[in-house]
């Protein structure tokens, strides 16, 4: 039995999605009140949805409306809104031990974590795992991971990457120059290459396929004459890059990609935080082109919600740092070991990874189907799984999808420059998907109009 299935008694009888306010509403407006006094004005915040409780891939807010939640909290609540066993090893565990830092000592439910997270990578041989708080964490461990084991001081990432906010991982991170403004000199040694398919036909708005651009970059432009191969550590991948637009590279470019690795000495780092723990159909996005990293980066929806993070190495990289090289105080904390313990067994148990196949199969044909019929604003749609992306001409028509979705009650959520992505909870079912479709459809014949 799926979440979804077990209906709690505020969503009984109820039409979901259900709008019975202006938004938002008397009750969200006072948070809105309260929030602009006192947070920091750097949240980029969406739109004024104001999440009040939650169960499956449904939202309420304080004031009663219901939302159908395709951004699963970008991508987080994997498993959906409290899920009952997550809540319960979270509750468990709660009653048990709050906190005893791992980084100093041996919490029973830390290497737990680690050994069950290590069973799903898709790296052979023995494998050793490092928990933090966040996907950013282990992007800056994974960076001086690859440093220290390699002795090479320049990394490479992609325009159109986005691998976090903090300092060496917004270095990397090229998806905007706003996440850069203000903020230099950035990390050294930081590169930057194309991404398969990241140029937009200027006409049309289309995607440009152009598989070889990488690599004549780098190959004849980057390590021609800015550095030697020699000298770059790792190079960090989004098997399906998630900000930049949910764009999929093909398999091919994901193969010759770690062939250039392999010649060079280079690590190949996945960051999966966004596209791992089965949201593409595979329990991790490098599959699909069946090519094994170095380092593996999860986060988001490996605790459901809770804050924790990992990368993972092959043992013989991971073995060349030792006691000290890297630590945190509250990685891997007891109460998300226990989140994320319940959130594996709930994706492997009930099927989840399957189910965003089935659901994402279903919502494709759908969403190309809105393109036919609106092709003067849908320019793309790709994806797969449960990591949809529906591209518009300009920015401004997503934005204008998004807001019209949100006021009828679907959360999506813009990427990219001018994408919509869909990434709900894995437990989505078919009746959900064809509710989305349909309001998604009515944004858009508005937009259109």
């Amino acid at each position: 039995m799926t979440q979804v299935e077990m209906n709690p008694t505020w969503l009984a009888d109820r039409p979901v999605p259900d709008i019975r306010t202006a938004l938002p509403g008397p009750e969200g407006q006072k948070v809105l009140d309260r929030d602009g006094s006192v947070t920091s004005p750097s949240l980029p915040r969406a739109y004024p949805l104001v999440p009040a409780r939650g169960h499956g891939a449904v939202i309420e807010d304080p004031d009663g409306n219901l939302f159908l939640d395709f951004n699963a909290g970008i991508a987080v609540n994997s498993t959906g809104h409290c899920h009952p066993r997550v809540v319960e090893a979270v509750q468990a565990q709660a009653a048990q031990l709050l906190h005893y830092s791992a980084s100093d000592f041996y919490l029973p439910i830390y290497s737990q974590m680690c050994e069950a997270l290590a069973r799903t990578l898709p790296i052979s041989g023995p494998k050793r795992v490092f928990l933090t708080n966040s996907g950013a964490e282990a992007v800056e461990g994974s960076i001086k991971l690859a440093r220290y084991a390699t002795g090479r001081p320049y990394v490479i990432s992609f325009y159109g990457a986005f691998h976090g906010r903090t300092y060496g991982a917004v270095s990397l991170t090229a998806s905007k120059a706003k996440y850069h403004t203000g903020f230099g000199p950035l990390l050294p040694g930081v590169l930057h290459a194309p991404y398969a398919f990241s140029e937009r036909d200027p006409e049309t708005g289309a995607r440009v396929h152009d598989e070889d651009a990488t690599f004549d970059y780098l190959e004849n432009t980057l390590f021609r004459y800015e550095v030697s191969p020699t000298e770059v550590a790792a190079i960090f991948l989004e098997p399906v890059q998630g900000e930049g637009g949910y764009i999929v590279p093909p398999a091919a470019w994901v193969q010759r990609l770690r062939e250039v690795c392999d010649r060079h000495g280079i690590l190949l780092v996945a960051d999966e935080v966004q596209s791992g723990m089965g949201r593409t159909g595979k329990m991790w996005a490098i599959e699909l082109a069946d090519v094994e990293p170095d380092v593996i980066i999860s986060a988001k929806g490996i605790a459901s919600g809770l804050p924790l993070g990992a990368f993972a190495a092959k043992a013989e990289l991971m073995e060349k740092w030792g006691a000290g090289a890297h630590g945190s105080t509250y990685g891997g904390s007891p109460v998300a070991c226990a989140a994320g313990l319940a959130t594996l067994e709930t994706i492997q148990s009930e099927g989840l990874v399957e189910n965003a196949t089935k659901i994402g199969e279903e919502l494709v044909p759908g969403l190309k189907a809105l393109q036919s019929r609106f092709p003067k604003i849908i320019t793309d749609v790709r994806g797969v799984g449960l990591m949809l992306g529906v591209e518009f001409r300009t920015p401004e028509q997503a934005a204008d999808v998004q807001q019209r979705a949100f006021e009828q009650g679907l959360l999506v959520l813009e990427c990219g420059e001018s994408t919509i992505r869909m990434s709900p909870p894995l437990v989505v079912t078919p009746e959900q998907a064809q509710t989305a479709l349909r309001i998604f459809g009515d944004s858009v014949a508005a937009v259109a109009e």
